[in-house]
């Protein structure tokens, strides 16, 4: 390989070294502000997107073992990586793309594993990161108050007992 070309190489696994997660993104009837105006919604979830060369970005996913993404590998791509959460990430993605009618995500790759567009929307409708830990948090906590409850309803009974029985004596 050239050294030119093994330096992109090098570059686009720098980047992809950042996540976990990788959204492949098609570009090609967008303009530079829509662009720009993506890339400031991908901020606030700190991602990043990057336009990439489609050669280059087929060696790197290859030497990484990524399962076929080699047939969308046509047109202008971009990726979208970076960030903890990738649910975050594919709600601006698919938001930004169903407002903007210009662009559109073809494929992604979450911890090795394929996923096609339905499964990016489906991924794009699950609660952030805080949500899903509150709602666990809620499911754990209810067993034990409900333990709580019912041992505390024992010496509460024995309690009204003795006092009715102390109201009774005098």
């Amino acid at each position: 390989m050239r050294p030119e070309k093994q330096f992109l190489v090098d570059e686009i696994n720098t980047h992809l070294d950042k996540s976990d997660y990788l959204f492949l993104a098609d570009y090609e009837r967008s303009t530079v502000v829509d662009i720009a105006e993506l890339r400031a919604e991908l901020v606030k979830e700190e991602a990043e997107f990057h336009v990439v060369k489609n050669n280059i970005l087929k060696v790197a996913a290859r030497e990484r073992g990524y399962p076929g993404i080699d047939e969308h590998l046509n047109g202008q791509n971009a990726i979208v990586i970076g960030g903890a959460n990738p649910s975050g990430v594919a709600k601006v993605l698919t938001k930004f793309f169903d407002k903007k009618d210009k662009m559109d995500v073809k494929v992604g790759i979450l911890s090795s594993q394929r996923l096609e567009k339905e499964e990016i929307i489906a991924l794009s409708k699950l609660p952030n990161i805080d949500a899903m830990r509150a709602q666990l948090l809620g499911l754990l906590s209810q067993p034990a108050q409900s333990l709580v409850f019912v041992l505390s309803g024992v010496p509460k009974a024995m309690l009204n007992v003795l006092m009715a029985k102390a109201d009774k004596g005098e």
